[in-house]
């Protein structure tokens, strides 16, 4: 894949700084997938466009991979795997190529950055300062830690010696959504293949750029050939043909819980291989009257929900605020809202960009209409701007008056709309947070510390903040309870969905 170059007129010369409009004029991409360690085109030929949501133009044509070239790439994995170019290496050895993989990512951040904004529309400076550092931290992590795993002696009696063994599963299919391409993507690869596992990676339809160059990269770093394969293409085809495949021990998924409920059927219908899916939410940000700096709160919960313009499967999108300070706290947050007035993806000053497409963009739409048909009032934004770009932008969004029953409070939306209810005690804050299918993330503000524990336990959700929001660091789980999925991703816990416990039992005779 060619993409921007270094040459000085993609440089801006005044600053030094990148012009990043020069450099995705000059973008060229290879949309093929890559199968047993090199592009290769798809069986069938075809292709569909991969459309910028910054201006609704064409990127390129990237290759619409079918059953057949799903299947290449599985017998490429399962080929890798059997013959132990990479299962069977030692774990050193392994760690020496993730954490070379991860300098590669490093070195090419530039590059992976633009792909990113250009393909899902997320600000540049995010992209370059978020995605991939935590992308190559995410992989040199997991590399660093496969050979600190210890297996296990099981404490039986004097005549018996039982070994408790990790074993890698195999092939892992890997299926991720289009917000977070890299990240994602890191969070399947790093303990899947620190852990001796071949992969097909399957990427959004809406943003497959930077996985492709992911596993150039890997194979640039010292991978061997079909260990990681990229099959790009669309759900119900590619990523149906994953799922089903008798050859794939593991699904890892992160996406929508109604696709993430196809994950499981497929499992039924193929080989009953695991699935672990890592699905939607609708965390709930609970305020306290007690809590003292309700300003920090408001300009919280407005950052992590206007970040990534709200295409976040945890952002903090129901806020229960105590009804005696409900008023002040809505004006605060929808005084914090205009400072995330979209922009140009491509301008490093840019803090909110583009809805990954026109479809997206129309169903956040529909649920702004929906809120206030159904009562709720919009205290600011609520619009589509930007629409002379050709680009899919919708203005940061706060509604007010909105209860229990209403859509937004319960659906998932996955674009910037944050919704306050009020309650009336702390009994009624817990009832009102856990009255939903998902339990992904929750946070609670107080000033005490008895109650922000005692609340904190009685939420249902994978992870509680407390006073914080979305503080985050790769050896710390993530995950949720209910419809928010099962398993977990980061963390050594990982390692779980991706390996198989074998014991090996000796007798020994006196």
């Amino acid at each position: 894949m060619s993409s921007t170059t270094n040459s000085s007129s993609n440089t801006n010369s005044s600053s030094g700084k990148p012009d990043w409009h020069a450099r995705a004029a000059a973008l060229k991409i290879d949309g093929r997938p890559v199968i047993g360690g090199k592009r290769v085109e798809t069986q069938a030929g075809q292709q569909f466009d991969c459309i910028s949501p910054i201006d609704g133009k064409s990127l390129g044509q990237v290759s619409r991979c079918q059953a057949a070239d799903v299947d290449a790439a599985v017998r490429a994995a399962r080929s890798a795997f059997d013959d132990g170019r990479w299962s069977e290496r030692p774990p050193a050895a392994r760690k020496k190529i993730l954490q070379n993989f991860a300098d590669k990512i490093l070195a090419a951040k530039e590059e992976l950055a633009l792909l990113e904004t250009l393909d899902m529309g997320k600000p540049i400076q995010y992209a370059l300062g978020v995605d991939v550092p935590a992308t190559a931290r995410c992989i040199a992590w997991y590399g660093e830690a496969v050979d600190k795993i210890y297996d296990e002696i099981a404490p039986t009696g004097p005549n018996a010696l039982a070994l408790i063994r990790r074993e890698p599963m195999g092939v892992i299919g890997a299926i991720v959504p289009w917000n977070y391409p890299m990240i994602m993507s890191a969070w399947k690869l790093g303990p899947a293949l620190a852990a001796g596992n071949s992969v097909v990676l399957k990427p959004s339809e809406k943003s497959p750029l930077t996985a492709l160059r992911l596993a150039e990269l890997a194979l640039e770093a010292g991978m061997p050939d079909g260990v990681f394969n990229v099959v790009p293409g669309y759900g119900h085809e590619a990523g149906e043909a994953l799922a089903l495949h008798m050859d794939v021990d593991a699904i890892g998924f992160t996406g929508s819980t109604r696709v993430g409920r196809k994950m499981l059927d497929y499992a039924g219908r193929s080989n009953l291989k695991r699935v672990y899916n890592e699905l939607g939410g609708k965390s709930a940000f609970l305020v306290f009257p007690d809590f003292d700096d309700l300003k920090r709160a408001a300009q919280t919960v407005a950052g992590a929900m206007f970040f990534n313009q709200g295409e976040s499967c945890n952002a903090p999108s129901r806020v229960l605020v105590h009804e005696s300070i409900a008023d002040e706290f809505v004006a605060m947050v929808a005084a914090e809202a205009p400072k995330y007035t979209p922009g140009d993806p491509l301008d490093p000053k840019t803090v909110m960009g583009a809805i990954v497409d026109e479809g997206q963009m129309r169903t956040v739409l529909g649920y702004i209409e929906g809120a206030r048909a159904e009562g709720a009032q919009a205290r600011v934004g609520g619009q589509q701007v930007r629409s002379e770009s050709g680009g899919y932008f919708v203005e940061p969004t706060v509604f007010d008056g909105v209860t229990e029953g209403m859509t937004i409070a319960r659906e998932e939306i996955f674009g910037p709309v944050l919704s306050v209810l009020r309650f009336k005690d702390e009994a009624d804050a817990v009832r009102i947070a856990n009255d939903s299918p998902f339990g992904l993330q929750a946070s609670v503000w107080s000033s005490h510390i008895d109650r922000a524990h005692r609340v904190a336990r009685k939420l249902r959700a994978g992870t509680v903040h407390v006073n914080q929001y979305d503080e985050d660091d790769i050896t710390v789980p993530f995950g949720g309870y209910k419809q928010s999925g099962n398993g977990r991703d980061k963390s050594l816990h990982a390692f779980d969905k991706y390996t198989e416990l074998k014991t090996t039992w000796l007798r020994i005779n006196r």
